[in-house]
């Protein structure tokens, strides 16, 4: 009762929108496509995947001409929201890769390892401030039965060459004050934090920079193969383009033969106020690393610029793939959240949170980008990310371009790129299998019982649940 009561105080002058978007550093939105127009690119969705093949597609070709249409505003999805903890990875962490691809994991380490160099460098060449800080990633064990699965996780690490290290309890609480922290896996290189929607910004710029248009608030109301090209209509204009790449992940749910392969789970975060120098010195957390725990329903957390605490996870799904339910705009379903929170971090009890927010991820028996080809190949959806998504979509990106142009480039040959997630049952199988699942996920390390059996059958028919999210 007590926590309960904390979390609710917490939460009474919160507001439920995304963090990194409440900022008067927004730019204002391009003009909406009030035309009829033709390209040779055109890219359907502002987010990081369709910023990303932007500026591959003008600085491989400067002569190429480049459109994007966005159905809101830069950054308004899931580029907006996340946790924006920076990763090596493209397949959704090292245990997913090799659950899925050990027979390309040293090409997919390799590609994974020169990606974030890239989006590193990209940064620097174009002077984008995205408060981006270097300090790794860290997976912490909750409690004693968390550390098979860090050890693990080192084994894995220290096989592809990552400068990765274990540490005891006393290393791990020293890293980051927590009595639940028994142990963590601290991978120093190549990974830190960023904050996504001033990235994204910075994007936005570079890309209009190269000579990309971009026309916001126009969405894709239609499409017609014109054999060669595609016409796409919009409320108040239309673009006839060579080739079209559907950039919009989970926000593409609703077409049939995606929502086959694709779900909108929803995944929800809370960030407090700003800690005081006080507060900062009991935490530790001098190297700012970007976190995830070993929990079946995990948490993830990370600082911000300000020094407020983001954390998230407890996943959600509402019927029919719904990316915006009003439901999950209110302070009960962040209740659990804010209780975790407590329970990490017993000493910040009765610390306010200033946003709360949830949002749609593009959930695949996959966990990790994926395309599926339309129009006789003149259109590919690149879509799929479920996590770790800041750095994959720069990957993603330039893949799914080389699958729309077919250009020969060696990674469109691996498996990844060749093959699709599996399929996921139709509603309302899909609405009730997901409750009972996130169900048992909420109470599995509490109550086992059934719960253990089901998540197994669940992780068989190929829904890596308990896998990182963020």
């Amino acid at each position: 009762m007590t926590t309960n009561l904390h979390a609710k105080q917490a939460l009474l002058k919160t507001k439920f929108f995304p963090y990194w978007l409440d900022n008067e550093a927004a730019p204002e939105p391009e003009p909406v496509l009030e035309a009829n127009i033709k390209c040779d690119l055109l890219i359907v969705g502002a987010g990081f995947t369709g910023l990303w093949a932007a500026i591959h597609a003008k600085e491989a070709n400067p002569e190429r001409d480049v459109v994007i249409i966005e159905a809101q505003s830069i950054a308004i999805g899931a580029s907006g929201r996340p946790a924006a903890i920076l990763s090596t990875s493209v397949m959704h962490g090292l245990a997913n890769a090799d659950r899925l691809f050990p027979e390309d994991m040293d090409e997919l380490e390799r590609l994974g390892k020169e990606n974030m160099d890239g989006f590193k460098a990209t940064i620097e060449r174009y002077n984008i401030d995205c408060d981006i800080e270097w300090g790794g990633e860290l997976t912490v064990a909750i409690g004693d039965d968390g550390l098979p699965d860090i050890v693990s996780e080192h084994k894995l690490y220290t096989k592809y060459g990552h400068d990765a290290h274990l540490l005891d309890k006393e290393a791990t609480q020293k890293e980051i004050n927590s009595p639940l922290f028994h142990g963590g896996l601290w991978s120093k290189k190549r990974s830190g934090t960023v904050h996504p929607a001033k990235l994204a910004w910075g994007l936005k710029k570079a890309a209009m920079k190269l000579g990309v248009r971009v026309f916001e608030n126009s969405p894709l109301e239609s499409s017609t193969h014109l054999k060669p090209g595609v016409l796409v209509v919009t409320p108040q204009g239309s673009i006839k383009a060579n080739k079209v790449l559907l950039a919009t992940n989970a926000f593409a749910a609703g077409s049939k033969k995606i929502t086959r392969r694709v779900s909108a789970i929803r995944d929800r975060i809370v960030v407090s106020e700003p800690l005081t120098a006080a507060q900062m010195k009991e935490i530790g957390w001098q190297n700012r690393q970007g976190v995830y725990d070993t929990r079946t329903q995990l948490n993830y957390m990370r600082l911000t610029a300000d020094n407020r605490i983001l954390f998230g996870g407890r996943l959600g799904y509402f019927f029919n793939n719904n990316t915006d339910p009003k439901a999950d705009k209110t302070a009960d379903n962040f209740y659990p959240l804010v209780e975790n929170f407590y329970k990490t971090f017993p000493y910040l009890k009765g610390i306010k949170f200033s946003h709360a927010w949830s949002g749609p991820i593009a959930l695949t028996t996959r966990m990790a980008v994926h395309y599926q080809h339309y129009y006789q190949g003149d259109m590919i959806y690149a879509g799929g990310y479920s996590g770790f998504g800041v750095t994959a979509t720069r990957f993603g990106a330039r893949v799914g371009l080389g699958v729309l142009d077919q250009s020969g480039i060696p990674e469109v040959k691996l498996k990844f790129a060749t093959t699709l997630p599996g399929y996921i049952p139709p509603e309302p199988f899909r609405w009730i299998g997901a409750k009972i699942t996130m169900y048992a996920l909420d109470t599995l390390d509490e109550k086992g019982g059934w719960r253990k059996p089901w998540i197994s059958l669940v992780e068989k028919m190929g829904f890596p649940v308990t896998q990182n999210e963020q």
